[in-house]
């Protein structure tokens, strides 16, 4: 039975051209004050004027559900996360706090290994029903789709065990999951001083087995000193591709090496982070499809400078903006939190940051043509929200102000 949403204060349908928003168009929403969406077999029919809609042979018999009043827009789409880990990293975070660097931590067997090793410890029912219980958190915020790194495994059996864990969460639902091969994270321990030896593990051995398993979409390495460089960047991005996997990459977060302009000439979906971009690295962003993926969350947890979004936007770059949800630097799921710190520190418009949030995750997952939109023909992954103004996403903060959430068509979460 088809479905009529009507009576929202504002439709945000974030209608337009194919392609990730940028120029002109990068804070563009598809604006309806007095609209309607039509809905059947999780996919939508329309969405548009009221009457236009109402007029739809469809709408005639249709179940129909308010707004009352309030905003409605495409379900959030977080474009980068590590959800999948067995414990917070408070140990980490005292240490942050106590002026401890982030090299500082890591060499004293915090940071990414010490989630390592609490993965490798865990069974796979419990990462599940762990990734379940925030699978629902991400859901009541707003979010109807995730990008899931994998990366605390970091030896084949555990970075299969946290693939299958997000193959197992994302076909139950609700949450939709898109996973990424994250296998250079970090260099293991047991390949301490080898890091060549570990890339190719990775390469020749890692890399072949989730693909013939078909367990990831993208394949992801952090290129950072001290981590992986860019002859690295090269050498995986190439095993990827060879796999039929497309590539991601940690880029120029912590200093600037250059992994952006690589990651740009191998036809990288997005670069991520990017606090340490120069105008080179922006100007050649602005030509090239490569979406830039902002994750402010991060930068707040950790007290650094913010990436520089009005630099990025201005310069023409289409911006996504994400969570980077992960235990030891950005415990954040909810993306309205991510949009209050675009506008306040960043200085990105409301419409600028709902338009990252929107259209621009999803072409930043692969999935534009399917998601982050209400247009015909796309899915139904629709969120309304305790306001009457889309800036009102971007005003109130610390709490996601969810009503409802719908995922292919079908209701998922309402508030009390």
């Amino acid at each position: 039975m088809a479905t009529v949403i009507l009576n929202a204060s504002e439709i945000l349908t974030m209608a337009g051209p194919d392609g990730p928003r940028s120029g002109k168009g990068k804070g563009a929403l598809g604006l309806l004050r007095d609209g309607a969406v039509l809905i059947e077999k999780g996919q939508i029919v329309a969405a548009g004027p009221k009457a236009a809609v109402l007029a739809e042979p469809l709408a005639k018999g249709a179940k129909i559900l308010s707004a009352e009043g309030r905003v409605l827009l495409p379900g959030f789409v977080d474009a980068h996360t590590h959800p999948v880990f067995a414990a917070p990293r408070l140990e980490d975070f005292e240490a942050r706090l106590a002026g401890k660097s982030y090299a500082e931590i890591a060499e004293s067997g915090g940071g990414i290994l010490s989630t390592v090793n609490g993965v490798r410890g865990a069974k796979e029912a419990d990462l599940t029903a762990g990734l379940r219980a925030r699978a629902l958190d991400f859901v009541s915020s707003g979010t109807t789709t995730i990008e899931a790194k994998s990366g605390y495994g970091l030896d084949l059996d555990n970075e299969l065990k946290l693939l299958r864990v997000m193959r197992a969460v994302s076909s139950r639902g609700p949450l939709e999951i898109v996973p990424t091969f994250l296998g250079a994270h970090a260099v293991p321990p047991e390949f301490e001083g080898r890091k060549d030896a570990f890339v190719e593990r990775v390469c020749k051995t890692m890399i072949p087995r989730v693909a013939e398993e078909k367990l990831a979409v993208f394949v992801d390495l952090f290129c950072e000193t001290g981590y992986f460089d860019r002859t690295d960047l090269e050498r995986i991005a190439a095993a990827g591709a060879a796999a039929g996997l497309q590539l991601k990459v940690h880029s120029e977060q912590l200093s600037r090496m250059g992994s952006l302009l690589t990651a740009l000439k191998l036809g990288a979906v997005t670069a991520d982070h990017l606090d340490c971009v120069e105008e080179e690295d922006i100007r050649a962003l602005a030509a090239a499809k490569t979406v830039a993926c902002l994750v402010p969350g991060s930068n707040y947890f950790l007290g650094k400078p913010y990436p520089p979004a009005r630099r990025l936007l201005d310069g023409g770059v289409a911006v996504a903006l994400a969570t980077d949800f992960n235990p030891g630097t950005c415990p954040c799921f909810d993306l309205r939190m991510i949009i209050s710190i675009a506008c306040t520190q960043m200085k990105m418009s409301p419409a600028e940051a709902l338009v990252s949030v929107t259209i621009n995750g999803a072409h930043a997952l692969g999935l534009g043509a399917t998601h982050g939109s209400l247009e015909p023909g796309k899915t139904a992954d629709i969120a309304c929200f305790d306001a009457e103004d889309h800036r009102e996403l971007a005003y109130w903060f610390g709490a996601p102000r969810t009503r409802w959430v719908m995922k292919r068509g079908e209701i998922v979460y309402k508030s009390s």
